[in-house]
């Protein structure tokens, strides 16, 4: 029987497990799934989790049962890519025949002396859960300083404001107007609900160090409550820690086929990928789709395309609150109610259907 082992249980590894489960699995195969958590979690929701608006079970979803599906948790250390083990701190190794890498992400910290020691974060649910018990315990009129005006700290400041109206917010951007990727009108419509819900949005901010309850921007101190930062991500430690080629950002470069050059029994899915676009949950699902593809092909013995289609992502979603938002979809940006009930209706969909 030949073992597949997926290593992480996020969106691209739960996107390769409802392709091959129930009827797509081939006989002589098992596939184990190692994760922390006794369940999926929706880590575009983390920071409705941070602000106090969403309960924890909101953002919970059952792994799939199956007979030939063995889940098993443990904090994994490293990968023997050479022996074909998972390696654990807590437990013995696992070992696999084929596996696919999608552990996500970590926050970047840009060597900011104090970052890693004084700010918060929603990485993960456990860290997103003491962000939201520092966040809710603050006194009234405390103040909240967000590093970073990515999707995440836009979202993060958005959902805070309507959780605790009493709390002043500080959104530090690098950018001469928030979310300057994005089309000017949307970015203006962005910073114009800001400015009319109270958040101050301090913009071409560049954070030069971090101590407790301070923020030094171009080293003038701020004072603050509590720092989340959401300034930039880099792939899990278990990955840069791997000795195999990597891109500018510490990714993975991979073959057209997402496994490691010259070894192919081994994946790689999502935030950890050195892939054309920036990571996200949608990302990493197209991406399986491929894997589940080319896993089939190989266990069938059949011949692999030279190359591999171009993702085709939809766009992107963003809230401002339970009810107005943004995104850019199909190169149309989109502002206001209809955007945010996009948002939502997505995500209903998404956990009726994986749960």
């Amino acid at each position: 029987m030949k073992k597949l082992v997926l290593i992480g249980g996020g969106y691209g590894n739960m996107r390769v497990l409802h392709r091959l489960l129930p009827n797509q699995l081939p006989d002589d195969v098992s596939i184990t799934l190692i994760d922390r958590n006794p369940y999926h979690c929706l880590k575009t929701e983390y920071y409705a989790l941070a602000a106090g608006t969403i309960s924890d079970h909101h953002i919970r979803v059952s792994f799939p049962e199956h007979p030939r599906l063995d889940v098993q948790y443990g904090n994994i250390t490293s990968i023997d890519i050479v022996q074909k083990q998972v390696l654990f701190q807590d437990r013995e190794p696992i070992s696999y025949d084929d596996a696919v890498i999608g552990l996500g992400c970590e926050d970047k910290y840009h060597n900011v002396p104090g970052a890693p020691e004084f700010t918060y974060s929603i990485q993960t649910i456990d860290q997103s859960r003491e962000t939201y018990q520092k966040l809710n315990n603050l006194s009234a009129n405390a103040t909240v300083a967000i590093v970073g005006a990515g999707l995440s700290g836009v979202e993060l400041a958005s959902e805070l404001r309507e959780s605790r109206d009493d709390l002043n917010i500080i959104l530090f951007d690098r950018g001469n107007l928030i979310l300057s990727s994005f089309p000017e009108r949307l970015s203006k419509y962005v910073q114009k609900w800001f400015e009319e819900h109270g958040v101050r949005i301090i913009n071409r901010a560049n954070i030069t160090k971090v101590e407790e309850g301070v923020v030094y921007n171009h080293d003038d101190p701020i004072s603050a409550d509590a720092i989340v930062w959401t300034a930039g991500i880099q792939p899990n430690k278990v990955v840069r820690d791997l000795d195999v080629e990597k891109d500018a950002q510490g990714r993975i470069v991979l073959t057209p086929h997402h496994n490691l050059p010259g070894d192919e029994h081994l994946y790689v899915v999502g935030d950890c990928a050195s892939l054309p676009h920036a990571p996200s949950a949608q990302l990493a699902e197209a991406q399986a789709e491929q894997i589940v593809q080319i896993l089939q092909k190989r266990w069938n013995g059949e011949a692999l395309p030279e190359s591999m289609p171009q993702f085709k992502l939809k766009g992107v979603l963003g809230s401002l609150g339970k009810k107005a938002g943004f995104g850019l979809v199909a190169d149309r940006p989109l502002i206001g109610r209809v955007p945010r009930m996009l948002k939502s209706g997505l995500l209903w969909m998404y956990k009726h259907h994986n749960g």
